[in-house]
């Protein structure tokens, strides 16, 4: 019997009176995707294996982000193929932070682990994920890079200055070198679901729920095919999101700068005055003065920047929009864990 007649027997079976429901899973993998066609089938290959040397009830969840690729046909065919593997594709591209999420809320295991499908993460690492978790009930457990090959030194070094600036001014201690890469225990999860906000940036909130955490040292690989979807556009719009998410201190800096600047200019004025009287000292000439004024006003906008970074993610909150959309759900069993407020779920496809 193929797995395709498995899935529907079991999920018949499921809902029949007197049967007993299907106990969820162990372990939940949720690797948001977004045009992975060339790397899916070795990942999934590897993670199978990975899952099978287990010997556990596991699910795979995939969360397609609005792929414009193969991604969306290749992960039928895994879910035909696997009974594992659930299909979560949502109706467009909401970004990786909202696929992640989505993700968590429909992974139904007692231990959920995030990966990405890129490889760089290796499945293989996952059994020294689940040991600290099984062993002393640690609640999160992060991989964490001891070397990044395959990255160039600008984003080597801007990632370095990022988690240092996170480190001094941040209201949450980020790990340094640390991705989406770990596993998070049932009570994580639980607690990561009652943040409904809509800017999300995971890497701070799952240091943000505090309980045990525990880093597992791994050298990062490079990417098995494809190329990256983060640009440093896209780097450097994460890196806002992540200060405006978790600190004040860029307003406070605005603030402090103002009152700064304002302490010289008055002390500068005092001196004019003084030299006008005591010396007669003309006024000076136009240079001097169309310095100071572009300075102030460079000063002025930045503030203003800054002050509307927060404004913005304001008025997105008080929207309270739903955090995504479901186009399509292909479940691995019969029973679901009630998703959170506020989202969509659209009905299971057979």
């Amino acid at each position: 019997m193929n797995r395709g007649g498995t899935r529907r027997s079991r999920r018949a079976g499921g809902g029949g009176d007197g049967a007993a429901a299907p106990r969820p899973p162990v372990l939940s993998v949720v690797v948001p995707t977004y045009n992975e066609a060339a790397v899916l089938e070795a990942f999934h290959r590897r993670l199978a294996a990975v899952l099978d040397a287990l010997g556990e009830g596991a699910e795979v969840v995939y969360v397609d982000d609005g792929s414009r690729d193969l991604t969306p046909a290749l992960l039928e065919r895994l879910w035909a193929r696997d009974a594992r593997v659930v299909v979560v594709e949502l109706s467009r591209n909401f970004g990786k932070e909202v696929a992640l999420s989505a993700g968590l809320h429909h992974a139904r295991g007692d231990a959920v682990v995030v990966i990405d499908a890129d490889l760089q993460d290796p499945p293989e690492l996952i059994p020294r994920l689940i040991a600290p978790w099984r062993e002393r009930g640690v609640d999160v457990v992060y991989a964490q890079r001891t070397a990044r090959p395959g990255e160039s030194w600008p984003k080597r070094l801007t990632a370095r200055l990022f988690y240092a600036l996170m480190q001094h001014v941040g209201r949450v201690h980020i790990p340094p070198d640390t991705g989406d890469f770990r596993l998070l225990s049932r009570r994580a999860v639980d607690a990561l679901s009652q943040y409904p906000e809509q800017h999300r940036f995971m890497k701070g909130l799952f240091t943000w729920i505090g309980f045990d955490q525990e880093a597992v040292p791994y050298q990062r690989e490079p990417r098995h095919a494809g190329r990256s979807k983060w640009s440093y556009l896209k780097l450097i719009n994460l890196a806002i999101e992540g200060l405006t998410s978790f600190t004040a201190a860029p307003l406070r800096f605005a603030s402090v700068l103002g009152l700064a600047i304002a302490f010289l200019a008055f002390l500068d004025g005092l001196w004019i005055i003084y030299k006008t009287l005591r010396h007669g000292d003309p006024v000076q000439g136009y240079p001097s003065l169309m310095t100071a004024v572009l300075f102030l006003g460079g000063v002025q906008l930045t503030a203003i920047g800054i002050l509307g970074e927060y404004l913005g993610r304001i008025f997105h909150e008080t929207k309270q929009r739903p955090l995504y959309h479901v186009k399509r759900h292909r479940p691995a069993g019969a029973v679901d864990r009630p998703l959170p407020s506020g989202v969509e779920h659209a009905a299971a496809v057979d």
